[in-house]
């Protein structure tokens, strides 16, 4: 008994931070998301669903498609991108291992604003990449490498690569490479060992890469706005559109609440634990 009110004391900070700061937000943000808009640019007295029918405007469900494959596609390109990189560095000589992290957390030492604005740079019709490309005859003289989808989810990738990296890699270097040894005795060709010894034992480390992708992707405002465009916007940016230049708050409110809806389900799942996960 003594044990547990011990738990409940060291516990009970976290949890009173967490109602404040994240629970009661998110029921005033719901809350919000059935009331009027008020002609101020606040909101208004009683209760209405006025603003979840911003989702039966013209383009909007576009936007929504949009945002959930563009963040599926950008996280399973940083999956297969952060594995190999990860199984590299959990393999390297501990001499070079932490040189190697040191790359990976490098480009977060510079403005998030500032390197997507550089991606900006180098995407853009003059820019060297497009120079390149159009010299070698790779693309036509009036092709365009910004302000489109492709672009949003390439420039993403690289933006979020380095939070996939390093849970795959905290998993990996748990990872007992003896396993891989006993799946060669046993006839597993390198990559059947790979696939069905090393992924499976580095479950944890992929949702939580997934997780810490998937979902600030679906919130991306920043990404699609400079380098995608009209052409590209996702549901971030319309809540950008509605707080700032409509100023109608509980239509803001019911598009943040649909994403987090959206979030939900990848949690709910991430959370569910077999019986062997519990020790």
């Amino acid at each position: 008994m003594r044990v547990n009110s011990r738990q409940t004391v060291l516990t009970a900070p976290s949890f009173l931070w967490m109602l404040v700061l994240f629970a009661w937000p998110a029921l005033h943000l719901l809350v919000m998301a059935f009331r009027p808009a008020d002609v101020t640019g606040g909101v208004g007295a009683g209760w209405t669903w006025e603003a979840w029918t911003v989702f039966a405007e013209p383009g909007y469900l576009e936007v929504l498609w949009r945002t959930l494959w563009v963040s599926l596609v950008t996280t399973l390109g940083c999956l297969l991108l952060a594995v190999p990189v990860a199984w590299r560095i959990s393999r390297t000589s501990v001499q070079w291992r932490s040189w190697m992290l040191l790359l990976v957390v490098l480009p977060f030492w510079t403005s998030f604003l500032i390197r997507v604005y550089a991606w900006r740079v180098l995407l853009q019709a003059n820019g060297p990449l497009a120079t390149l490309l159009k010299s070698m005859g790779c693309i036509r003289e009036d092709a365009m490498l910004l302000y489109n989808p492709t672009a949003v989810v390439m420039v993403m990738i690289y933006t979020y690569l380095p939070m996939a990296v390093l849970p795959i890699y905290a998993a990996m270097e748990k990872f007992d490479p003896a396993l891989l040894d006993a799946a060669a005795d046993l006839g597993a060709r390198p990559w059947q060992a790979f696939v069905k010894v090393v992924l499976p034992g580095i479950r944890k480390g992929l949702i939580a890469a997934a997780l810490l992708v998937g979902i600030p992707c679906l919130g991306s405002y920043v990404v699609p706005d400079m380098i995608g465009g009209i052409d590209a916007e996702m549901l971030g940016n319309k809540i950008g559109q509605r707080l700032f230049s409509d100023r109608n708050l509980p239509q803001a409110a019911a598009l943040a609440t649909a994403l987090a809806m959206l979030a939900l389900p990848a949690v709910v799942i991430a959370l569910r634990r077999k019986p062997e996960d519990v020790e």
